[in-house]
């Protein structure tokens, strides 16, 4: 799942969490007896949350209905949205290489993510390479997280990457590009003692 889906799906989920408790925490209290503000909507054990009052305060103004229809047809909007964001792939199952015969081949993602992953974990200073291709089947792009040891150089590491791995990678595959984004972080490892 990628970063911006887990995050959106954390947000929602912590507002409507939120949302829930508070509603369900004061119509709980409300059944309990607790003291509760005046302008609270209910406030005794055997109130109802919408009277009949209530029910029928706004059907007779023009503005109502559609205020109604309008908000509940944006809720199953977003509610669509965010399902169908579920269903997305954040990786690449094949991507589409011309073979030259006019028809091409495909060829499995985690394959070539697989070897753009070995090839790059091969580079001195790389602890552990990571890849993952994202896009269309036509344009992909790579991701790629290096885990770098302590006395690696990034920059010469980001070098040999780029020139290494992501142009066999782009050679192979016969794309006229590859875009990437590599990110670097360090391995964990203990303090030295120097005595």
């Amino acid at each position: 799942m990628s970063g911006m889906r887990s995050t959106v799906n954390r947000i929602l989920l912590a507002l409507a969490g939120l949302l829930l408790i508070a509603l369900g925490g004061s119509a709980l209290a409300a059944g309990l007896g607790a003291s509760l503000p005046s302008w609270w909507p209910w406030d005794g054990k055997n109130d109802v949350l919408l009277s009949a009052a209530d029910r029928g305060r706004w059907r007779d103004e023009g503005w109502w209905w559609p205020t109604v229809i309008a908000v509940l047809a944006v809720l199953v909007v977003l509610a669509l949205w965010w399902f169908l964001a579920q269903l997305r792939r954040g990786r690449l199952a094949e991507v589409l290489v011309d073979s030259g015969d006019g028809e091409g081949a495909r060829v499995r993602g985690r394959a070539l993510e697989g070897v753009l992953a070995d090839e790059a974990g091969e580079v001195d200073g790389v602890a552990r390479a990571q890849a993952a291709l994202t896009g269309r089947r036509t344009e992909p792009r790579a991701r790629i997280r290096l885990t770098m040891e302590p006395h690696a150089a990034p920059g010469r590491a980001l070098k040999a990457v780029a020139d290494g791995a992501l142009a066999h990678t782009r050679e192979s595959a016969g794309l006229d590009e590859l875009p990437a984004e590599v990110r670097l972080r360090a391995v964990k490892h203990r303090a030295e003692r120097v005595s």
